[in-house]
This record gives C-alpha cells, sequence and structure tokens, in this order.
C-alpha cells in the first residue's frame, strides 16, 4: 500500500509540472519532474524493503513513468520552446513520448522473464536509458537555460531556447530510450570499501551544488550521464565476457 502511495505522489509531482507549465512557471515544472523522480527511486526500493511487490504496483508504476516522463517533459519542452517550430516542433515530442511508452512496455515484458543464472551479471544494467534519467535528459536546455538566465548569459539563453537544439536533445533522448545500449543499473550497485569514502565526498559536493546553483547541478548531471555511457558499455562486454569463460568446457 504504501509503495502505491508513494507512486501516486510521483504521478501527482508529475501532473503538477505540466500544470506549472502551462501557467509559465518552467523553473517550478522542472522542480515537480525532479520530485517525481526522486520519489520513483524510492517507490521500488521500498516495495521490496516492504516484500510488497505485487504485478499491479509494476504497472501502476510504468503508467505513472509514462506520463511523469515521457508525456509532462515533451509538454514542458514544447510549451518552453518548441511551440514556436510549429509541425516541426511537435514532431520529437510524439517520438519522446512514444519512445518512453516502447521502452517502458520493453521493460514490463522482461519481469517475466529474467536472464539466465549464466547471465546474472544482466541484472545491474538497464537496456537502454532508464525513464527518469531520460527525462532528465530531455529537459536539459530548459536546465541550462535557466542557468543562463542567472547568470546573465543571453547568447547562451538563446542557445538553449532555440527549438532545433530542443529538438535535437529531445529525439536524441528519445533513441537513447529505445536503445539496446547497456547501462549500469545501481538498484543492486555495491561499493567497494575502498571507494566509499570518496563516494560520499562526491555525493556530498554534488548535494552543496544543487543547493546552492540547481540548475547548474542538474545540467552537470545530464552531461556526466551522458560521459558515463561508453563506460558502461565497456563494462557491459567486460562482464560477459568473463562470464562466457566461466561457462566454457573445460
Amino acid at each position: 500500500m504504501i509503495p502505491n502511495i508513494l507512486t501516486m505522489l510521483g504521478l501527482c509531482a508529475g501532473l503538477t509540472g505540466m500544470r506549472f507549465a502551462l501557467d509559465g512557471r518552467f523553473g517550478a515544472a522542472a522542480v515537480a519532474i525532479v520530485v517525481a523522480g526522486c520519489i520513483d527511486g524510492l517507490d521500488g526500493r521500498l516495495a521490496r524493503l516492504l516484500k510488497a511487490t505485487s504485478r499491479f504496483g509494476a504497472e501502476f508504476d510504468s503508467l505513472a513513468d509514462f506520463c511523469c516522463f515521457g508525456v509532462a517533459p515533451a509538454f514542458i519542452l514544447y510549451l518552453w520552446s518548441l511551440q514556436t517550430a510549429g509541425a516541426f516542433g511537435f514532431t520529437p515530442c510524439l517520438m519522446f513520448a512514444v519512445c518512453m511508452a516502447l521502452r517502458l512496455a520493453r521493460f514490463n515484458a522482461t519481469l517475466d522473464t529474467p536472464p539466465p543464472i549464466a547471465h546474472a551479471y544482466a541484472y545491474n544494467f538497464f537496456t537502454g536509458v532508464p525513464a527518469p534519467a531520460g527525462a532528465g535528459l530531455a529537459l536539459f536546455p530548459l536546465f541550462l537555460g535557466l542557468e543562463a538566465r542567472e547568470l546573465g548569459l543571453p547568447w547562451l539563453e538563446q542557445l538553449a531556447h532555440h527549438p532545433l537544439f530542443c529538438a535535437f536533445v529531445l529525439a536524441g533522448t528519445a533513441l537513447l530510450l529505445v536503445s539496446t545500449l547497456p547501462i549500469w543499473s545501481f538498484k543492486n550497485f555495491k561499493v567497494p570499501r575502498d571507494l566509499v569514502l570518496p563516494l560520499l565526498l562526491g555525493v556530498g559536493a554534488f548535494t552543496a551544488v544543487l543547493v546552492a546553483d540547481p540548475w547548474a547541478a542538474l545540467a552537470g548531471a545530464g552531461l556526466i550521464y551522458l560521459a558515463m555511457l561508453p563506460f558502461s558499455r565497456r563494462s557491459f562486454h567486460r562482464l560477459r565476457m568473463e562470464a562466457g569463460r566461466q561457462v566454457e568446457p573445460e
């Protein structure tokens, strides 16, 4: 019950973000989507902790994810910039929402077909960019534009607000959603003991920047996430090769 209530709160946050966008309060809209992402990271973990996982919860979570991370970001970007480009601006919004639906449907289809024991390492990877991260990447132009406005950089704000730039980011993120790129999943991530302190320092530093300058922190997080993708792919192929050697007959 409690995990489903959290999912419902996340859905309400996503819908509220769309309302903020309609009112022209794009900073508040971005915050609402970030809040929805934080809640999405908690409800599944809480369900596993309480041993309250269910098929209903999984389906409800996916529907909420589609609204919060598929429809809402495209809607916000359309109102913020892309509506000035007419049909050209609406096309990447459709593309993003459809690709998000496909990505979530693919994820749900794998719930009943987990990877075999020999390939258990696959549990540590997503196939394609996950929904909350996809929403964050899609909103990168908005984060960049809000930060440029605070810094008094009109040229950067104009670039971030340009429909062509927003369309490129939205379409590129849509392709990452439905791609087969293996991307680290931190659900079962175990931090090596010698990396605990550096990780805590990094999280603390990011939190401090997030509080002091949220738009810069969110835009920077998107760039860091993109830079991480090649390393994630390399790690996946290394683990697959190691698993293949372990099952080879002697």
